[in-house]
Parts: C-alpha cells; sequence; structure tokens
C-alpha cells in the first residue's frame, strides 16, 4: 500500500475501532497488561518530555505545536504549566476528547486550542513543535517530509519521537511481536536514528537532547534539536 493509504488507515483507525482502544490506554481506567505496559512507555515518554520544558523555566512565554496531540496526555499539562498550545491531530474523535480532557482540567478555556489537521496541514509559527508517537505509522519518505514541513514552523525547538529501527526491534516486528494480538494498530514504521538526525541537520537544527523509553512492549526513542 502506498503512503495515501497509510494516512487514511491511521484517519479511519483512530475514529473508529482504535479511538476506543487508546482512549483506555490514555486514560486511567482498566486495561490488559500490553496495553498497560504501552500506557506507561507512553507517559514515561511525555513526563521526559514535560522535563525537559520545565527545566528551562520560561513555558508561559513559549508557544507550542503539538502535532498529533492524541488525547491531550501532553497538550494538557503544558497548558496547565502556562504554555501557549496549538494542539492537532488527524482524527476528529481524538481531538474531541481532548477538547473534554482539557475542559475536566482547566474548564472554560481557549488554551489549549485544538484542531482537526493532519500534519501536513499545519501552518504558523511557534517556538516548539512537538510530535509525540506519530511518524512509526509512516515510511522513512514520507516521515523525511513531515519533520522538514514542522521544521518549517519550529522558531527554536523541535522535538520527536519515533520507533528506532534496530536489529532487535526489527526481528520482534517481523515475528509479530511489536504490537500483539488486540493491541495492535496501524503498520508500525521503524525509522534509523541516523535518518532523523540527517533531516533535522538539513533543516538547520542540531541535536541537543535525546532520551529512549524503553517498556516490553513500547519503544520510543526521544529527540530534541534546537535551531543553529
Amino acid at each position: 500500500m502506498n503512503v495515501a493509504d497509510d494516512k487514511t488507515i491511521v484517519r479511519e483507525y483512530f475514529n473508529s475501532t482504535g479511538f476506543d482502544r487508546w482512549k483506555r490506554i490514555y486514560g486511567d481506567g482498566e486495561v490488559n497488561k500490553v496495553q498497560l505496559d504501552i500506557r506507561t512507555g507512553h507517559q514515561q515518554t511525555v513526563d521526559t518530555v514535560l522535563g525537559w520544558l520545565k527545566a528551562d523555566n520560561n513555558l508561559p512565554q513559549l508557544s507550542i505545536c503539538d502535532a498529533g496531540c492524541g488525547v491531550g496526555s501532553l497538550s494538557i499539562p503544558l497548558a496547565v504549566d502556562g504554555a501557549k498550545v496549538y494542539a492537532t491531530d488527524i482524527s476528529e474523535k481524538m481531538v474531541e476528547e481532548g477538547k473534554d480532557r482539557a475542559k475536566q482540567t482547566l474548564g472554560n478555556t481557549e488554551n489549549p486550542t485544538f484542531a482537526v489537521q493532519d500534519l501536513e496541514s499545519l501552518s504558523g509559527s511557534y517556538d516548539t513543535v512537538i510530535c509525540l508517537d506519530v511518524l512509526i505509522h509512516y515510511p522513512q519518505e514520507k516521515a523525511d517530509e513531515m519533520i522538514s514541513h514542522l521544521c518549517s514552523l519550529a522558531q527554536s525547538r523541535i522535538i520527536l519521537s519515533f520507533a528506532p529501527k534496530t536489529c532487535a526491534l526489527s526481528i520482534l516486528k517481523k515475528i509479530g511481536s511489536f504490537f500483539p494480538g488486540p493491541s495492535k494498530a496501524t503498520r508500525a514504521y521503524l525509522h534509523r536514528e541516523a535518518d532523523v538526525v540527517k533531516i533535522l541537520e538539513s533543516n538547520g537544527f542540531s541535536l541537543q537532547r535525546r532520551a529512549m523509553t524503553k517498556t516490553r512492549f513500547y519503544f520510543s526513542r526521544l529527540l530534541e534539536a534546537t535551531r543553529e
């Protein structure tokens, strides 16, 4: 299948059966062991990003684009800490859930601002652009295009996560253990860190920090790069 099919699959999945599954994973209700493991890994990635941003002690001065915001797991705590957040997702249902969760946490507020948009249609200029757990749904060539577009929106910093392409994970993926059984989502694409760094550098960014989240079923390399 081609890239267009990947985008269609992602949109339809997260507006149908995938929405209910990932809404539970990103919540605090009862889930199965695999889903709990993925919830734990995702939250560790979110907490790492929050830690990086809070360490600079300037969140109230920042505008942040959370591209692929899901149900607001990152956008909402960023807004709580004073950042101006523009949160987007390809899934209308995810965005509506994010709005509901933001209202429960923050009351009637316009921050975060949520919108249904695919990544390529994003526009504007932001101090920091963040894209977590999105690139796994797309092959390398499309991921390169997405990263380049996100770089064009970032005034000073971009933060990305992706499933790293290593021998071990490639083997796991081939034998069907990367996203097993009922927790399987869309096709999972692995990306070489060197390829991601190369695209960042070609767009005028230099790597500053990296981190790795690794649980039994969740693997995510996190990179922070700043504009040179």
